[in-house]
């Protein structure tokens, strides 16, 4: 129990949690039926891993939607923490998974250029910005649920002013502007990296508005989560989104099961697997493995095969992933994004013909795609090396599928006599 103990210590839990949860395992550990199938440490490990997801909830908590009319998300929480991004980052996941029509409501007056901030977000996602500039954010919230009304929208965020520590009125204002829209949710943004800072600050906000979930941002910069561990323990409010990184897409549901398995340095496969399966395209890979087999790989597919890579994220946020040494291997890895915009822009120069048949670019037709992309002819020359050595592999690749096959019978036969 001692590594089970220094695990979710180093994970950021709060020491009094990790000392009743260890409390916990050891009574339920201590003379149960160990299965035939595990040793008594894999067992001791389950019983952790098991315990672990119901102290976080047990099930994946959804968001609670209105029966008619529109459902009303008031967001919080202090400054810092990622609020008005994390509201437009939630509004566009809900666009995308449910297919609702949100609409942003700018209910921040004090921070400098936060309207602005949210104009710009929302527009990034294409999603409506309501704003009345600096006037009575309780007035404000209620103009936004009559627009959304009028216009048809059925999922309203309320994005309020954060204060840099709580205080009674930032907290005054936030009452009453709950008085006045009745939201259905409050959703309590809090940053990861901040550990236990952000379970005071959510037992704060619970005990004035009662919050009903928590929205912890920036997991990426705490790939292990243990906050999450110990804000569910204390508050007892489930956590309900994650946000693993700055772009706007990054935003999941929390999965407790996924995080136990983070936590305790057991990676996180189920949520590895649904990132691939949302970057990458079925028949987009069909065809390019008809065209491997084929030996027929292109600077398109190359093209294709990059925007699928770096739609998976940051190969340091899938590393937090990754399960025993090949997680800790890849730790801190990143892909060069700069590296990897040069090489699109240069693709992009070419014409379709080109990129079909990368043999015919002479001098000439190189000086013109590195003028059109901005870089050097150099530039050009590095990444057709790159392909060529990348063209060899997958001939290596497509022969020994070949020589497989006729290993398996699929080849010329031998007359018996």
């Amino acid at each position: 129990m001692r590594e089970v103990r220094l695990a979710l210590l180093e994970a950021d839990v709060s020491y009094k949690v990790v000392k009743e949860f260890v409390a916990t395992v050891t009574e339920r550990a201590v003379g149960s039926d160990v299965l035939d199938s595990l040793t008594p440490a894999q067992q001791v490990i389950k019983i952790v891993n098991e315990e672990l997801t119901n102290l976080m909830g047990g099930a994946n908590a959804k968001l609670s939607l209105a029966s008619s009319g529109p459902t009303v998300v008031m967001m919080v929480g202090l400054q810092g923490a990622g609020k008005t991004t994390t509201t437009a980052k939630l509004a566009g996941l809900m666009r995308r998974q449910l297919g609702r029509r949100p609409l942003l409501a700018a209910c921040d007056v004090y921070r400098p250029a936060a309207i602005e901030q949210l104009k710009v977000v929302g527009s990034q996602l294409d999603l409506p910005v309501f704003e009345q500039g600096q006037g009575d954010p309780v007035e404000i919230a209620q103009a936004a649920l009559r627009h959304a009304r009028d216009h048809g929208n059925d999922l309203v965020f309320l994005d309020t002013a954060g204060r840099l520590h709580v205080d009674e009125a930032l907290m005054d204002e936030l009452k009453r502007m709950k008085s006045a829209v009745h939201p259905h949710e409050i959703l309590l943004v809090v940053d990861a990296m901040t550990g236990q800072d952000a379970v005071n600050a959510a037992s704060s906000f619970d005990e004035a508005l009662g919050i009903d979930g928590v929205v912890l941002t920036k997991l990426d910069g705490d790939a292990r989560g243990g906050a999450a561990l110990s804000i569910r323990a204390v508050t007892g409010k489930p956590i309900k989104f994650v946000g693993t990184g700055e772009k706007l897409e990054m935003i999941e549901p929390f999965h407790p099961d996924r995080m136990a398995s983070r936590i305790l340095g057991m990676g996180d496969m189920l949520s590895f697997i649904d990132k691939a399966e949302a970057a990458f395209d079925q028949k987009q890979a069909a065809k390019l493995e008809e065209k491997l087999r084929k030996n027929r790989f292109t600077l398109q597919d190359y093209y294709d095969q990059l925007q699928q890579i770096r739609g998976m994220g940051d190969l340091s946020q899938l590393a937090g992933m990754m399960p025993g040494q090949l997680g800790r291997q890849l730790q801190g890895a990143s892909i060069d994004e700069k590296q990897m915009a040069h090489t699109e822009a240069i693709i992009l120069s070419m014409t379709p013909l080109e990129r079909e048949n990368p043999q015919i670019l002479n001098a000439s037709r190189k000086r013109r795609i590195a003028a059109g992309c901005g870089l050097e002819v150099v530039d050009v020359n590095r990444l057709l090396k790159q392909f060529d050595a990348m063209q060899q592999i997958v001939k290596q690749f497509s022969k020994g599928r070949a020589a497989g096959g006729r290993m398996h019978g699929f080849g010329r036969k031998k007359r018996l006599k």
